[in-house]
Order: structure tokens, then C-alpha cells, then sequence
């Protein structure tokens, strides 16, 4: 085949002989569609071999052949279409008859008006095809029988050949639409005529998008076909050509398969590593790969050990084998609690410091120590030191043993209030002792989730889970993972992220090592720190709103001012809480009455230090001092060594 511009093979093209294999005659560069191949620019060397796979009209550009005018027909066009014999109209049927016998064509000829017909037997439209059958005597006048319509439907018509026109000669057939046209090659570069269209003569040039696979690119090149370049179809010898497509793993799993698909790797993403183990160093160029399909489930879990200095950081298949039990959650901050409780599921907790009421700035709130256990009931809000409503927490206080809160009056039960932006420390109080699969502690519990791994994965017997004194269970991940095999090596399978590690693949030739059994999956992948933290910064955490800031503490006259004023309260559990009274105030005493009662009082605080329980600070006369030995000393700044030295 002799070279050919684009646009000529194109329009010469048949569909069905589809895909042709081109060599390009003459280079050229040129810019793509923005839309099409993301503005990046192409070029066509001469040599370049393409594999046409697909043509797609864009449109037809319609040009008047009398003024050059053009206009753009969309490829649905509706009108129809019919040929002319030629540029040249006449202006009576005399000389369209002539014309015809000149030329030597044999009658009958078909023929159209630009203008109206009116005769007494009917209104002949313009631009209606006619049929000239002959040239008769009728009622004395020298006529032209001419034929309206088609079929049964035909009308005979008796025109003198001194009708006026301008009359055009078209080529026999029916009016064709506008694909039709185009797929004709016998009407290519036609002189046509369309009724709906304002030119009486025109010529259609059609305008195709190319769709072709070039050797090692990976994306298919869309090229116009108006482009200048002069090609060479060259499909009956080159069957022995095989073009190298590029594959990302992100459109292998978008296209669903076929699996399993043997591939070899072309390009390694650059950037750092996101998992730590042993197979990401075998992913280098070369290296053949064999991908299964789709890992099921879809989800994975992110966690991180606890009890350690520097915490690693695990990403568990949702098919992890494992057997948990729930370890004892720790808590912060209040706010931390409010955020762990969910509806119908009791929350109790143990307190790990001591916390006076009044470092807080809140008359409301009742004193914590070491040990005190609370159930979490709730939000609700308080009026605050500066007159503002501010969200606490509501709790109450249970005894000191489990199971004695059943047998306490309602009235006797305590409740407190503590500040969301509290930070005294709390563990939770949790008797669960069962043994969970991560699907089940993950349909029953909420995340995050404490617990510690007491079986291993059977199908890992490498799993380092066991291994850790526990692990917090941070999110869920919904992501879809590929399983992939080494081709050296069919027994060592992984899954690999497309969306975090997208290599560039190509399809390799061969059948694939199908392992015997189940596929060989590691459930558990090592994060790196960096990619740990990438994933914090995922969408599911940037809804998160942040914990309360503290309020901006008052100087010592300010708080006296606010000491002197009511507090109200306002529970979203509609809680009352009840005030009690205060503490009376303590006596001044002898140093032998002193140190008798410091004795006493010590020997009677039992192993565990409770503390003292104040619902306000203790408001004591200026005019009375405490000795430092008196049974409230330790309310004292003084030291308690001072104060154990001196009784003994």
C-alpha cells in the first residue's frame, strides 16, 4: 500500500477490519486534546509504528462551495442528503433538457427546483426531487413529464420546459442520511444537497478521533484525523509484532481481571517505603509477578502496640486468624471518656490520680483519689468561673468494691461533675475474659479498642501480634488490596495497595503457577512511621473535632470574687445536685492534744489512701491557724515528713 494522508485512510477505512497496524511516513509533533491525554504532548517520528483500535466521528464540517462558508454538523444530523451531478444549475427545464442531451445521458433523469412549483394539479415544494421521464405534447404545449414521489405514491406531473427554476441535475437514488454519506466511498467529495440546510450545494468533510496503542505507552494515544501525516497500513506483515502496553495495578483492578494474570514489573513508584517487610525489596524492575485477583475481605485494621517506648505500627487483614481478649482501656482526659461512651453499654472506670476540686476553678466539682470508681452517666453543662455555661462530664461514684452499688439507696449514690478538659487519669474497670476473632470483638465493641493478641494467626506462623504486651485497634480501612505472588517464588503471597504502591506492569506471556490450596497470605504488614502517619491524616480523622481547650486561669482576687457567688447547674440528664454542707471548721488544741489525735488519725487510714471527699474548698477563719500536727495538716502546704517526725 502506497503511503496515504491520515484523513484519506481514515475516511477510507471499513470498521470491521479493524485493528490496523500503521507506519508512520512522515513525523510530526503536535499537542492532544486537554481533555483526552491530560495535555501532555505527543509526538509521530517517521518510523513509528501505531495499532489502530478504534475511530470515532467527531463531526462533519459542511462547506458551501459558491462563498467557501462553513459550518459544523454534530454526528446525530438528522437531514438528508441527496448527490448532484454537478456545480452547474440551469435556469429553465429547456435547458436542463438540452444540457442532458448534450452530455449524451439517456432519459429518465432526476432533477430538484430551489424555488416552489405551482401547477394546477398541485404545489411541487422546493428542493423536492423530480423524476424527467420524457418530453411529450400535452394539450398543445411541448411539457416535460416529470414523476412526484416514489412508489405508490407517485403523481404524474406535466411541466413546460419554460418553467422557470433554477433547476439542479441530481444523481439517482433515494436521499441518504448523513452516516450514510460517509460510509459510501462513491460519495466521497460529492457535490450534495440538504432542504434543511440554507446552501443549495455543499460538500462534506468528516472529522475522526483515532484511537491507537503505541509501543511501551501506557495510555492510548487519541490523534485528529485532520492531522498532517502520511501513513503506510502495513497489517498483512506484521503479525509478528507484539505492542508493549504498560499496566498500572490501579487499572488492573479497576478493569476486574482476567485473573490470575502473569505481569512483569516495568517501573517502581519512587518515594519512601511504606511497609517493613521482606518481600518490598524484591519489587525492582524485571522482577515477574503473578496477580490473583481481589483480597476479600476489603477492609483492614489499623493498630499499634502498647507498653512500649517507641510504639510499631501493624496493618491487620480483616482475615487475620488470631484469637484477642480486650484489655483495659486508658483514659486522659474526661473528654476521652465522653467520646468512649456508647449508648447502652456501661462505662466504668477507676481513677489513676488524686485531684483536688479547687485546681480546677470550679466550685462544682467534687475532689478525685486514687482509686475512686466512677460509672460515666452522660454530658451536661455547668455555669463556669467567668459566668459562662461550660460542658462537663457527668459520673458517678461507685463503692469501693464491685457489686456493693446494687445494695446502695438511689439517694446515696454520688454524682460528680468533671470538666471535659479534666486530665486526671482513668483505666477502665472491665471483667471480659473471653476470647474474640477479630471479626467479632469488631461487630461488638466500637473503635479504638484495647486488646492483646493470646493466639497466633495458624496460617502465619511468623506473626508478630503474640509477641506484645497489647494493641490498640485505631481505624478501619476500607481499601481494595490485590493479591500478588513472586514468580520465583509461587508460595510467598502478599497484598499490595494499589492506591499507596501503584507499579507500572506488563503482561507477560506464559500461564501462571497456581498455588495448591489456599493462596498463602500474610495478614499482618509492618507500617513505616511515615506511612502510619499518612494514614492518620486520612479523611475518617479530619472530622474529628478537638478536644476542649482549658479555661484561662484567674488570678487569686478573681477567684475569690467567683468563690462568693451561686453556681447553677444545668445537666442534659436532668441530674439535681444536692450541696452539701462543710466540713466545720477545726479547734485550736493543745501540742499534747495534738499529737495524741495525729496519732490516732493515722492509725486509722487504712492501706489504701482514699482522701478526703470535699464538695468546696474549705473556707477557714484568717484569725485561727492550724497546727501542722492538727488532723487537717495535710491540707497544709507544709511537708509531711515534718509532721510524722514530730509525733514520734
Amino acid at each position: 500500500m502506497e503511503p496515504v494522508s491520515l484523513q484519506d485512510f481514515v475516511c477510507a477505512l471499513d470498521p470491521a477490519s479493524l485493528p490496523r497496524v500503521l507506519r508512520v511516513c512522515s513525523g510530526v509533533y503536535f499537542q492532544g486534546s486537554i481533555y483526552e491525554i491530560s495535555g501532555n504532548e505527543c509526538s509521530l517520528s517517521t518510523g513509528d509504528l501505531i495499532k489502530v483500535t478504534c475511530v470515532r466521528l467527531q463531526k462533519v464540517v459542511c462547506e458551501n462551495l459558491g462563498t467557501g462558508q462553513t459550518m459544523e454538523l454534530a454526528p446525530n444530523f438528522q437531514g438528508n442528503f441527496s448527490p448532484l451531478t454537478g456545480p452547474q444549475s440551469y435556469e429553465t427545464l429547456e435547458d436542463l433538457v438540452s444540457a442532458t442531451t448534450q452530455s449524451s445521458k439517456q432519459l429518465p433523469i432526476c432533477f430538484m427546483s430551489t424555488h416552489r412549483i405551482t401547477t394546477k394539479a398541485r404545489v411541487v415544494p422546493q428542493e423536492q426531487p423530480l423524476k424527467l421521464e420524457a418530453v411529450e405534447m400535452h394539450l398543445g404545449t411541448c411539457c416535460a413529464r416529470c414523476v412526484l414521489g416514489t412508489g405508490a405514491q407517485q403523481v404524474i406531473l406535466h411541466l413546460p420546459l419554460s418553467q422557470k427554476g433554477p433547476f439542479w441535475e441530481l444523481e439517482p437514488g433515494p436521499p441518504r442520511t448523513l452516516l450514510q454519506v460517509l460510509q459510501d466511498p462513491a460519495l466521497r467529495d460529492t457535490i450534495l444537497t440538504c432542504p434543511v440546510l440554507p446552501w443549495h450545494s455543499l460538500t462534506l468533510m468528516p472529522q475522526y478521533e483515532v484511537e491507537a496503542i503505541m509501543h511501551l505507552r501506557r495510555t492510548i494515544v487519541k490523534i485528529p484525523s485532520t492531522l498532517e501525516v502520511d501513513v503506510e497500513d502495513i497489517t498483512a506483515s506484521s503479525q509478528h509484532i507484539h505492542f508493549i502496553q504498560p499496566l498500572l495495578l490501579s487499572e488492573a483492578l479497576a478493569r476486574g481481571g482476567p485473573f490470575p494474570l502473569p505481569t512483569e514489573i516495568l517501573e517502581v513508584p519512587e518515594g519512601p517505603p511504606i511497609f517493613l517487610s521482606p518481600w518490598l525489596s524484591s519489587l525492582r524492575k524485571g522482577q515477574r509477578l503473578c496477580i490473583y485477583g481481589v483480597a476479600s475481605p476489603p477492609w483492614r485494621f489499623l493498630a499499634s502496640t502498647k507498653g512500649r517506648k517507641v510504639p510499631r505500627h501493624f496493618m491487620i487483614s480483616g482475615a487475620y486468624q488470631g484469637k484477642l481478649r480486650r484489655r483495659p482501656r486508658e483514659f486522659p482526659t474526661a473528654y476521652d471518656l465522653l467520646g468512649a461512651l456508647q449508648p447502652g453499654q456501661p462505662l466504668r472506670v477507676v481513677a489513676t490520680k488524686d485531684c483536688e476540686g479547687d485546681g480546677l476553678e470550679n466550685p462544682g466539682f467534687m475532689s478525685l483519689a486514687m482509686g475512686d470508681r466512677l460509672e460515666v452517666l452522660g454530658s451536661g453543662q455547668a455555669l463556669g468561673v467567668q459566668e459562662r455555661d461550660m460542658n462537663v462530664l457527668v459520673c458517678q461514684r461507685l463503692s469501693d468494691q464491685p457489686g456493693e452499688e446494687e445494695y446502695e439507696e438511689a439517694e446515696d449514690q454520688e454524682q460528680i461533675l468533671l470538666p471535659l478538659h479534666f486530665s486526671g487519669g482513668f483505666v477502665e474497670e472491665l471483667g471480659d475474659g473471653r476470647r474474640y476473632s477479630l471479626q467479632d470483638l469488631i461487630a461488638q465493641f466500637p473503635l479504638p479498642c484495647e486488646v492483646k493478641v493470646v493466639a497466633k494467626d495458624a496460617s502465619h506462623p511468623d506473626d508478630p501480634l503474640p509477641s506484645f504486651l497489647g494493641l490498640r485497634l485505631e481505624e478501619k480501612i476500607m481499601e481494595p488490596f490485590l493479591v500478588v505472588s513472586l514468580d520465583s517464588n509461587p508460595e510467598m503471597c502478599f497484598e499490595v495497595p494499589p492506591r499507596w504502591l501503584d507499579l507500572t506492569v506488563v503482561e507477560a506471556e506464559g500461564q501462571p503457577s497456581q498455588p495448591a490450596g489456599p493462596l498463602p497470605v500474610v495478614p499482618v504488614e509492618e507500617l513505616t512511621e511515615a506511612f502510619y502517619y499518612h494514614l492518620r491524616k486520612s479523611p475518617a480523622f479530619e472530622g474529628q473535632a478537638p478536644p476542649p481547650r482549658p479555661p484561662k486561669s484567674k488570678g487569686l482576687s478573681g477567684q475569690k470574687k467567683q468563690v462568693s457567688k451561686a453556681k447553677g447547674v444545668k445537666s442534659s440528664e436532668a441530674f439535681e445536685l444536692q450541696e452539701p454542707s462543710l466540713m466545720p471548721k477545726p479547734k485550736r488544741k493543745t501540742l499534747r492534744k495534738v499529737i495524741k489525735d495525729s496519732c490516732n488519725l493515722y492509725s486509722e487510714i487504712p492501706g489504701r489512701k482514699k482522701g478526703l471527699r470535699p464538695t468546696k474548698p474549705i473556707t477557714q477563719d484568717t484569725s485561727e491557724s492550724v497546727s501542722p500536727c492538727s488532723p487537717l495538716s495535710f491540707l497544709l502546704p507544709s511537708p509531711m515528713p515534718f509532721c510524722c517526725c514530730f509525733c514520734l
